[in-house]
């Protein structure tokens, strides 16, 4: 047998030259590809397209709303927002618009970081319970859909999770009680749904906390008082639902505190004198309640109030003189209440229309009829 050619020798050699340098291809395992692809039989969107792209063996490369850690390659982010800038809505000229479900499939991407499936409208079916296993998950923003069912009960798991926004849906149920172990959360929305029972004694836990909009719901029973040891608490929203009993005093010495929205409750007493005399308060809205006495005469340059909305209470006596020496008052509503007497002079109420003082016992002055 005689020996192989030198030529053949060298083009062997360096066949397997070539083996050794050449990188492995480099895309997302098939295991995330696959569970995205079942992610996807569940849903349909037939206006945009846009899972026209989801194809090919490289989920990390050209999937619209899929982005992979680049060194890992797992799909950390799937963010797929039914209203967008992105040119593939203005090319249609439309908003997007998306049925079916969210598959449990996505819970197999345990790398995930983000989960936005967000304005889609037509989203329906239950938050799939295993999405509480996703320990990495910093972001779940499901707004705009008609998910029904409860927040599942593990919630709490998600200790790195910092935005939970589930607004706009028809979820109903109880806030879970294991939400206040979601210590980096800081932007919590689920208005527009149909949560009931009361708020959990120790949210005040939740010590990250920015913003807290809990608006147009059914929940009940108290303010919780732990609410006013969140520091970080701008913006708390806890209107249009059936809260009822007192408003926090405490409420009014937080420092951060610049929105708060109480209307359309069943709260009753009088209001803390702290709300109205904080520097850091600029939008006060606690009308449609039964709130009674008097407001507090405690006004002062510190005050400064975009919105002071007192309108539809049983409040009785007078308007505050020292309202006049607020440094801004720019929208005031005390209409449908029992005041009485004479409206202060000079600003801001000179600059005021009469329905912001209509339907009282007996107010009278500018802009109402003279006394």
């Amino acid at each position: 047998m005689f020996p192989p050619p030198p030529s053949l020798l060298a083009l062997a050699a360096a066949t397997a030259l070539l083996y050794l340098t050449t990188p492995p291809v480099e895309c997302c395992p098939a295991s995330d590809r696959d569970s995205l692809l079942a992610f996807r039989s569940s849903l349909n969107e037939p206006f945009l397209g846009i899972f026209d792209s989801w194809k090919g063996a490289d989920c990390c490369s050209g999937w619209y709303g899929v982005s992979c850690n680049p060194t890992t390659l797992r799909v950390s982010d799937v963010n797929l927002r039914g209203e967008s800038e992105d040119p593939i809505f203005y090319k249609s000229g439309r908003s997007g618009y998306m049925t079916g479900s969210i598959h449990p499939a996505i819970c197999r991407l345990d790398r995930l970081t983000t989960l936005v499936l967000a304005d889609w409208k037509g989203i329906s079916g239950e938050i799939p319970a295993c999405v509480t296993s996703l320990s990495s998950l910093r972001i779940l923003d499901l707004v705009g859909n008609r998910i029904s069912g409860s927040i599942p009960a593990s919630i709490g798991n998600l200790d790195r999770l910092t935005v939970l926004n589930l607004a706009d849906n028809q979820i109903s149920g109880q806030i879970p009680s294991s939400m206040v172990k979601m210590s980096s959360l800081k932007h919590l929305d689920l208005r527009g749904n149909e949560i009931s029972g009361q708020i959990p004694s120790d949210i005040g836990e939740l010590s990250m906390l920015s913003r807290a909009l809990l608006g147009h719901n059914r929940l009940t029973g108290a303010i919780p008082r732990s609410i006013a040891s969140i520091y970080r608490l701008a913006d708390l929203d806890l209107s249009t639902n059936q809260i009822s009993g007192c408003i926090p005093e405490e409420i009014g010495q937080m420092r951060v505190l610049s929105t708060l929205n109480l209307d359309g409750n069943r709260l009753s007493g009088k209001i803390p004198r702290s709300l109205l005399s904080s520097p850091g308060l600029g939008i006060l809205n606690l009308s449609r309640n039964g709130l009674e006495g008097s407001i507090p005469d405690a006004f002062g340059p510190g005050s400064y109030f975009m919105a002071l909305d007192l309108s539809n209470n049983r409040l009785t006596g007078k308007v505050p003189g020292t309202l006049g020496s607020a440094r801004y008052i720019g929208h005031l509503d005390v209409s449908h209440n029992k005041l009485c007497g004479h409206i202060p002079e000079g600003e801001p109420f000179q600059r005021m229309e009469s329905s912001s003082f209509l339907h009282n016992d007996c107010l009278c002055g500018n802009p109402l009829s003279s006394c």
